[in-house]
């Protein structure tokens, strides 16, 4: 068994033990009652949306091979290598979408040196994206502007370190003088990450930061909608901008701490969340939480499974494992020639 699969069995026993606890809590016959009234097209609906967030993404990945000059792979085929990055989606900050630089490597010879930080930029804009949703959906919410202001201030701040060499140098220098054995593990990757940072930028000048930011905004908004969509099978009818706060905040939690997929964090906090602030019943929360984690999560990894699936039947020669653990390292980002 390779290690992509067993990573994969080593998340969903997570995620049946996270989804089981929640469900054991609130009441495994109050929850059943919940899916029993449940307009179930809104799920496939709320799938619908998910996928249509992949589509979005998808041209920022097509934008930043135009931006790398790295041609010649059908639409088609750059299509299923996107989205078979999903195969590893419950890595820990996502960061084992770069599975698809492998994969570009093994059927086009591209280094992934060359393509890795296209990840890197992609989390960047995506990151840009949910701050924005926080800030916008947290106006609608008492002390919001206070979000807002928040929001606006990380998503300058994370503009200004990326774009500025000075800053980001003085930091990298900075870390390594850390005490005990996290220093030396700085100083052994400050290279690295310096690196990845010269890359980076290459993506992320303030006219190549629009586009995708605009995309990713729109992305994350469907799954805010989806959210939403979910919460109408169950007759509530928060307004969206909440359901859209709700969503983003609870990703952005799931993808700062290291964890599979956020499990337990991003479920916990958005179960929470739409009991505390959209008014919205502990069972419906519980039962709306687990069909939009099944609808954002784990249905793109069923996704990513498929797009890899129908990658090998055109090029049995594809052997890639999933040998990705996001170590700057092992995805390729080091110092080239």
């Amino acid at each position: 068994m390779n290690k992509m699969v067993r990573r994969l069995i080593g998340a969903m026993l997570l995620g049946v033990a996270v989804y089981g606890g929640f469900v054991l809590y609130r009441g495994v016959g109050r929850i059943a009652h919940e899916f029993g009234h449940y307009a179930w097209w809104t799920f496939g609906a709320a799938c619908a949306l998910a996928f249509s967030n992949y589509l979005l993404r998808f041209f920022k990945w097509e934008y930043y091979l135009g931006v790398l000059r790295i041609r010649g792979v059908p639409k088609g085929e750059s299509l299923l290598i996107f989205l078979s990055g999903f195969v590893l989606t419950v890595t820990p900050g996502k960061v084992g979408e770069v599975f698809k630089s492998l994969i570009l490597k093994e059927l086009h010879g591209v280094p992934i040196e060359r393509t890795a930080p296209i990840v890197v930029a992609e989390r960047v804009t995506d990151l840009i994206g949910v701050i924005t949703l926080i800030a916008i959906g947290s106006l609608s919410l008492p002390g919001g502007m206070v979000w807002a202001s928040a929001g606006a201030i990380l998503v300058a701040a994370i503009l200004v370190f990326v774009s500025s060499p000075a800053l980001s140098a003085q930091l990298l220098k900075a870390l390594p003088r850390l005490p005990g054995a996290l220093g030396r593990v700085l100083t052994r990757i400050a290279p690295m990450v310096a690196e990845a940072l010269l890359r980076l930028r290459e993506l992320t000048t303030p006219r190549r930061l629009v586009w995708p930011t605009l995309l990713s905004i729109a992305a994350w908004s469907l799954e805010g909608i989806a959210l939403w969509v979910i919460l109408g099978g169950f007759n509530e009818r928060p307004p969206l901008t909440t359901t859209a706060f709700l969503y983003a905040t609870a990703t952005l939690a799931g993808a700062l701490v290291p964890v599979p997929g956020g499990l337990g964090i991003t479920d916990g906090l958005l179960e929470g969340q739409m009991a505390a602030l959209a008014g919205v019943g502990h069972e419906t929360a519980t039962a709306a939480m687990l069909l939009v984690r099944f609808a954002t999560l784990w249905f793109a990894v069923a996704v990513g499974f498929l797009a890899l699936a129908l990658l090998r039947a055109r090029n049995p020669s594809l052997a890639v494992s999933g040998e990705v653990t996001g170590a700057p390292a092992d995805i390729g980002i080091e110092k080239t020639p």
